[in-house]
């Protein structure tokens, strides 16, 4: 199979040592050099792994995918000639990685070699992915190990099979996944390496769609055997092909396997598909539909009259199903989504409802016994139930489902009453940024005078925020149905679009000079100093940052932007990135 790695585009596949050029002055001195750069590293490797012993992985980046690092900002300009080397190290050590990079300069410096260090966790790798720098996430995987408990080897055979089925037909392939144990960060030499494969059919003319679906699995099948071969791992993987069509009538109908799919998946390779569908989902706007829900939750009706009729297994297949469904309907209407009935379900309910006293104890553990019965019974250690134990088990199944009847009306009124004080909260404090701290009365009354009459505004938007400020009061007297409720939201995201855009847009462009980036973990805030204060734009929050953060508002910011001499210097006060620290944790600042 050597004879073809060649032919994978932007790989390179073969990991001896590098061929010295016929050209060479000195092709004895080239070798020698080049023998203790490998030792050099190997004593390095071993220094490492003994000083922090959780490392994952150690391995060589490819030469050829050092000028993208360069491009990306993930190694400087000076480092081009130099051996780039990759240390995998888990998540919760994270914190670590100044201290490792330290010694590991250290060591470095002792041997003069030209070796350039890269320190990465599991997660980061996954964010590179997240943000499409497949040529970033395809150089780490391939990699030359010296090092590796599995994450490595996981990554290489992925990454291997995916350029295998992308070279045969890439057109039909969407996006090309990665997910289970090695995303979860435990993987280890010998795990199954879950891939999901998504087949475009949008477009399908000369064959049934099915005949596309059975001939590209074959081939992706086909390409298992050659990528680990290539790869030289234990990893089995596992490809699941999904044709685009079928997948989204699956996620239309909430099957669980697709939502943890989108949910958990980190993509190595997406044609814009698979990206949007993840960050639809964790805006919560890929959510089952309402007769996704209302079919989860009927599974429960009729379970008692069609139990008593069945024989044994009858019986276990639909206490089993007639009761975990209708839970996981559950646990979707509160805003989770579904969760595997034999691992998760359990848990997840636990959390959300017993946790926060939403239902009672025994409910959880009637949940529970029916999922670890119906584990017994797949495993055959259960061969007979006696009627007295079905009847119980029927009565306690009848009970459970009307209790999620009721437990159902309560959450939609939760969620409700959170909707409407959300958008009532998120308009106001738009408001008090624009109008300053004032009443809900004397912001609507200047919202009005200042900015509706004056042609800022409109009157429809006027319309939207007394039609939110009356639906919250209605709702306290119970008088306000889930209809009103869900087209005021609507309506209130015109009214918070244009309330957002109305404020950024606002006397911004003087900001350039005292303006900074804050880019935490999760998420980029602007520091904007000026008059001598520092200002936060968090979302759509203004705060300041004295001796401590806490919220201000745009009069405020305004007043100080005017009191920012036009050709004055800005400094900030070094105590200020203690606060900010100690608020966000750490964070880069990008000018």
């Amino acid at each position: 199979m050597a004879e073809n790695t060649d032919s994978i585009p932007g790989m390179n596949l073969n990991y001896s040592k590098p061929k010295i050029p016929n050209n060479s002055p000195n092709p004895e001195e080239e070798k020698k050099k080049f023998e203790k750069t490998k030792k050099e590293i190997e004593k390095l490797k071993a220094f490492a792994l003994k000083k922090f012993r959780y490392i994952l992985a150690f391995g060589i980046l490819p030469p050829q995918s050092i000028p993208k690092f360069i491009e990306e900002e993930e190694a400087p300009k000076e480092s081009k000639d130099s051996v780039h080397i990759q240390l995998i190290v888990p998540d919760e050590k994270s914190k670590e990685i100044p201290k490792i990079k330290q010694e590991l300069i250290k060591e470095i410096e002792k041997s003069k070699e030209k070796v350039w260090v890269h320190v990465f966790t599991p997660s980061e790798i996954w964010e590179i992915c997240m943000d499409q720098k497949f040529e970033l996430s395809s150089a780490i995987a391939m990699s030359y190990p010296l090092y590796d408990k599995g994450i490595l080897g996981a990554l290489r055979v992925s990454e291997i099979h995916k350029s295998l089925v992308l070279q045969k037909f890439e057109k039909y392939v969407v996006s090309y996944v990665i997910g289970g144990s090695l995303i979860r960060g435990d993987a280890v030499k010998t795990s199954d390496v879950d891939v999901f494969v998504i087949i475009n059919d949008t477009d399908v003319k000369r064959m049934p769609r099915r005949e596309l679906l059975e001939r590209l699995r074959g081939i992706i099948y086909q390409y298992v055997a050659e990528a680990t071969q290539i790869a030289g791992v234990k990893n089995r993987l596992e490809p699941q092909i999904y044709l685009l069509t079928d997948f989204w009538d699956a996620v239309k109908d909430a099957h669980p396997v697709m939502f943890t799919f989108i949910r958990d998946g980190v993509p190595i390779y997406d044609r814009g598909t698979f990206m949007p569908w993840k960050a639809l989902l964790r805006m919560g706007k890929l959510k089952p539909s309402p007769e996704a829900i209302d079919m989860f939750m009927s599974m429960g009706d009729g379970v008692i009259s069609r139990s008593k009729k069945t024989l044994l297994s009858e019986v276990f297949t639909n206490i089993f199903w007639g009761v975990t469904t209708p839970a996981q309907a559950i646990v979707m209407l509160n805003g989770r989504p579904p969760q595997n009935a034999k691992k998760e379900l359990v848990s997840e309910f636990k959390k959300e409802f017993l946790d926060k006293n939403m239902i009672e104890k025994k409910y959880v553990d009637f949940l529970e016994k029916v999922v670890k019965t119906w584990a017994e019974y797949e495993h055959e250690k259960i061969k007979e139930i006696s009627g007295s134990e079905i009847d119980k088990l029927l009565k306690q199944t009848e009970e459970f489902i009307g209790r999620l009847k009721e437990l159902r009306k309560e959450i939609e009124k939760k969620f409700q009453e959170k909707t409407v004080q959300q958008v009532y909260d998120d308009v106001m404090d738009l408001l008090k940024n624009i109008l300053g701290k004032k009443s809900p009365e004397s912001l609507v009354q200047e919202f009005e005078k200042k900015y509706v009459k004056e042609s800022k505004f409109t009157n429809q938007h006027l319309r939207i925020l007394k039609d939110i400020i009356r639906t919250k009061k209605e709702f306290k007297k119970e008088k306000a149905d889930a209809h009103k409720i869900d087209r005021v939201r609507k309506d209130a995201d015109i009214l918070l679009k244009d309330l957002t855009e109305f404020i950024q847009r606002k006397e911004l462009v003087q900001l350039s000079k005292g303006k900074m980036i804050l880019k935490t973990k999760d998420k980029k805030i602007e520091i904007v100093n000026a008059g001598g204060k520092t200002f936060l734009f968090d979302g759509n929050k203004i705060k300041k940052v004295s001796e401590k953060i806490e919220e201000t508002d745009l009069p405020e910011f305004e007043k100080a932007l005017g009191e920012q001499k036009e050709k004055e210097d800005v400094e900030v006060n070094s105590k200020v990135f203690d606060i900010l620290k100690k608020e966000y944790g750490n964070f880069e600042i990008v000018f």
